[in-house]
């Protein structure tokens, strides 16, 4: 394997897929702020050390679900699709917003709302 094709594919994938976890944190975040202030005042309740440390672990694991998609960047730039893939990996970036945002907004409302899925 070229090393040189392996680096820039990498750098490639950390330019374009950093500056969007920050997109991605945001939406997270405004899902579990909605269904707090939707259930507030009784979700105020809800605050304890045990329940944040939760809420830290379940945003910990959702930062390490979108490093997966490093693994398909790099691979996908490493094929002969390159170049179509640069073009379309925003489409994979929507996809995982759109799975995560599902399953921030499911533990959520189990949190918030007493559901248990």
């Amino acid at each position: 394997m070229d090393t040189t094709n392996l680096r820039e594919s990498a750098t490639d994938a950390l330019r374009f897929w950093e500056p969007r976890r920050l997109i991605y944190n945001a939406v997270l975040a405004a899902i579990v702020l909605l269904y707090f202030f939707q259930s507030y005042p009784g979700s105020k309740a809800l605050i304890t050390v045990d329940s944040a440390l939760g809420v830290f672990l379940l945003a910990v694991l959702a930062n390490i679900a979108y490093c997966a998609a490093y693994i398909v960047d790099i691979f996908a730039q490493l094929s002969d699709f390159r170049e179509l893939w640069r073009k379309f990996r925003w489409v994979l970036f929507l996809i995982g917003i759109l799975v995560a945002g599902t399953l921030t907004r499911l533990f959520a409302m189990g949190i918030f709302q007493g559901h248990s899925y």
